[in-house]
């Protein structure tokens, strides 16, 4: 037998005796939702009828799915931007504010920049809009590579800087004076992203996300650079002492974060509403803070915890209708699941799962706190 041949049956033992943890997310989304099964059962109402309504509002019908791909959409690059920093051990809470400023830079130049074909246009609207977000979230990648400021601290003032500065912006130099409430002009043909089905709203974004996807793995695991963030995320001690500049990836994860969070704004001003409205109450860059922590902060894991994600929000009003309680229990799901993630050893009693000897845990969030 070939050694090659010796590897297959090794490593096919391998993954099977690491399936139960890799099953620790879906076991933690079905605890929640028997948990969300009890709780409507105590308010006396149908399980059954809630639960249809929530799988029929997000997945039945080409409208409704689709809808579910629209909002998932800004989620996995809002996702893939926390879990980017994550891997370099910073805590990104900051996505929701370069989410914004992404949005911004991207409508300015949508409605604003004007004679350009849409070859030029569109894609100087989508780089536009990762700038915005890449330079937001480096502000607080070089506060804290040259001035040891903690990113989580500056990242929550940025946010709020990010949304007074879109709603000022929006209610007077941007504002569009024919229409009778304050948002942007909307943006020009040439800078919207293409929908993918005629008459419903998901668009090109959607492929961008997925395609972000597979370039932050190829860039965490398949480059030089990858390892570096990694390395650093692990232990800036010892990667500093093999010659790796912590402060550079410090403040290069947190451009990179802060491109892919702008990005995400893209989507909604380019491709969903193709304006900016004052109002612009997104919180998608909070909720990709959860989305990662389903995904473990893996790539590849990002794109399913985003759908879930979005098809509980969008399937959260049409059981809501047919059970006829409130829209807050999937408030409590969601909570649920993320409990679960984060302490999983609650899901390791409940289903008798062993942590293996030699399995080396995966960095959740930051180890930057105290540092």
């Amino acid at each position: 037998m070939t050694a090659e041949a010796k590897k297959e049956p090794r490593a096919f033992a391998s993954w099977l005796s690491s399936l139960p943890e890799k099953l620790i997310p879906v076991l933690a989304v079905v605890t929640a939702l028997a948990i969300g099964a009890i709780v409507i059962w105590a308010t006396k109402a149908s399980v059954v009828k809630a639960y249809r309504g929530l799988i029929e509002g997000a997945l039945v019908g080409v409208t409704n799915f689709t809808e579910t791909l629209v909002i998932a959409t800004p989620y996995t690059l809002a996702g893939l931007a926390v879990a980017l920093a994550s891997r370099c051990g910073l805590f990104n809470i900051g996505a929701e504010g370069q989410f914004y400023m992404g949005a911004l830079f991207a409508v300015y130049v949508g409605f604003a920049v004007k004679g350009l074909p849409a070859v030029v246009h569109l894609p100087l609207a989508v780089l536009a809009g990762a700038l915005g977000g890449a330079v937001w979230g480096a502000i607080p990648g070089i506060l804290k590579a040259k001035l040891g400021a903690h990113e989580v601290t500056n990242a929550i003032m940025l946010n709020y800087i990010a949304v007074k500065v879109v709603d000022y912006v929006v209610k007077n130099p941007f504002r569009d004076r024919t229409s009778t409430i304050p948002r942007t002009p909307y943006i020009l043909p040439t800078a919207t992203l293409p929908r993918l089905l005629t008459d419903h709203r998901v668009h090109v974004g959607l492929l961008i996300a997925i395609a972000a996807v597979f370039v932050v793995y190829w860039l965490l695991w398949k480059t030089t650079v990858g390892f570096e963030i990694r390395t650093v995320g692990a232990n800036p001690d010892a990667a500093h002492y093999a010659g790796i500049s912590v402060t550079r990836n410090f403040v290069l994860a947190m451009v990179l974060s802060g491109a892919l969070a702008g990005l995400a704004g893209t989507g909604e001003v380019l491709g969903t509403n193709r304006t900016l409205p004052a109002a612009f109450i997104s919180g998608y860059g909070f909720d990709s803070i959860a989305i990662a922590l389903i995904a473990k902060n893996h790539p590849l894991g990002i794109f399913p915890a985003a759908f879930l994600w979005a098809a509980l929000r969008n399937g959260a009003g049409l059981m809501q209708v047919r059970a006829g309680i409130s829209i807050d229990l999937i408030n409590i799901v969601q909570g649920l699941v993320i409990i679960f993630i984060a302490a999983d050893e609650i899901i390791r009693g409940l289903y008798r799962i062993k942590r293996s000897k030699d399995q080396i845990r995966d960095i959740v969030f930051t180890r930057g706190w105290g540092r």
